[in-house]
């Protein structure tokens, strides 16, 4: 199998996947693991199930050499002095690899593939994603520049919700996104500029990482500020960047609920020496809306819809204004009207539950 894209002067870079081409072609395949002896396991959306192919990994070393040879192929080291590599081809195909003595033998390979067809609200609404009568309030999110941060755990659909979104931004707009490894390069806009970090040489020297990139993105003239995950130091620049005029911008961030999103990002906010009263102030500032992702038995859904606010001590608060169990209607809580008529979105919900009074959201 070859996945790339045009480079340069018209020539196509590839990846050759060699003895898993046959089941990376598989429609419906989002995940593909190699275990350390060489058995092959995929994921369909329903659990790892165990794949027996025709020419499959005979030894722990042959496991191991394809691994080196494949992350070569992506730019990345693989060795005794780097036994860990990830990397992603152009079109967002992300490899994991992790060779021994950090496995008992051989090595680890996890591949993680992005949606075979091209991600839009209304696909991800006929889909099961999130409910229609959600649709108006997301489109409306992205037409009046709300800045979005994006949360759910691994492989409940973060990426794919942020490409969608990304689709819907004016055609005008010029975005500048910012990754560990290059996810987004893909999306269909005309004016999108994508910065992936680089690692050190084998001198140790040539490293540029995400801080250094989130503040490139001011220098770049863009509508829109997008990190494709935040996992580190680079949230007190981008927090930052959000609180003054960037509008419209969009993260990712690994939570397991809107409420815990403000733990998660005091955590990171701490690394990057900020204190936890100065992050809740700059989180409180930068983002209009927390979109929730779930996965429960493979079905990826929008399962919550909230906000960040301040409370009177100074703490940091999640809050959920909806939620949605994937199967009946939607539920609404108390501050969604205020938050409904604010984005100008039908007022649903009838009757909502209490909720803590909080201070006003200043912008």
């Amino acid at each position: 199998m070859a996945a790339g894209l045009d480079a340069g002067g018209g020539r196509r870079a590839t990846v050759v996947f060699g003895p898993l081409d046959e089941v990376l072609r598989e429609p419906g395949i989002t995940d593909v693991a190699v275990t350390c002896e060489g058995r092959i396991w995929v994921d369909r959306g329903d659990g790892m199930e165990e794949r027996a192919m025709p020419i499959g990994f005979r030894s722990p070393r042959i496991v191991r050499d394809y691994a080196v040879q494949l992350c070569a192929q992506l730019g990345r080291r693989l060795d005794d002095s780097r036994p860990i590599a990830d990397a992603a081809t152009p079109d967002g195909i992300r490899v994991h690899a992790v060779i021994e003595p950090l496995v008992e033998q051989g090595a680890a390979l996890s591949i993680r593939f992005p949606d075979r067809v091209p991600s839009d609200l209304p696909t991800l609404c006929g889909s099961g994603m999130f409910p229609e009568t959600w649709m108006t309030l997301l489109r409306r999110l992205v037409d009046a520049r709300a800045t979005m941060l994006i949360t759910g755990g691994t492989g409940t659909g973060k990426t794919t919700l942020l490409k969608a979104l990304l689709s819907a931004c004016d055609a005008g707009e010029r975005i500048v996104s910012v990754e560990e490894i290059r996810e987004l390069g893909a999306i269909d806009h005309g004016n999108h500029v994508s910065l992936v970090a680089r690692e050190a040489n084998v001198e140790g020297a040539g490293a540029v990482g995400l801080p250094d990139l989130v503040k490139a993105t001011l220098r770049m003239r863009p509508d829109r500020v997008v990190l494709g995950e935040c996992r580190g130091e680079e949230i007190a620049d981008l927090l930052r960047a959000l609180n003054s005029g960037h509008h419209g911008g969009m993260a990712t961030l690994h939570a397991d609920g809107v409420d815990r999103v403000p733990a998660r990002l005091t955590t990171l906010g701490l690394l990057a020496g900020l204190r936890p009263e100065a992050l809740a102030m700059l989180a409180w500032g930068a983002f209009d809306a927390v979109l929730h992702l779930e996965r429960p038995h493979g079905m990826r859904r929008l399962a919550q819809i909230g906000v960040l606010e301040v409370d009177d001590d100074g703490r940091l608060v999640g809050r959920a204004l909806c939620e949605w169990d994937g199967v009946g209607p939607a539920a609404y809580h108390a501050g969604w009207p205020a938050f409904a008529e604010r984005w100008d979105v039908p007022l649903a919900g009838g009757g909502v539950s209490p909720a803590p009074c909080l201070p006003e959201r200043r912008r």
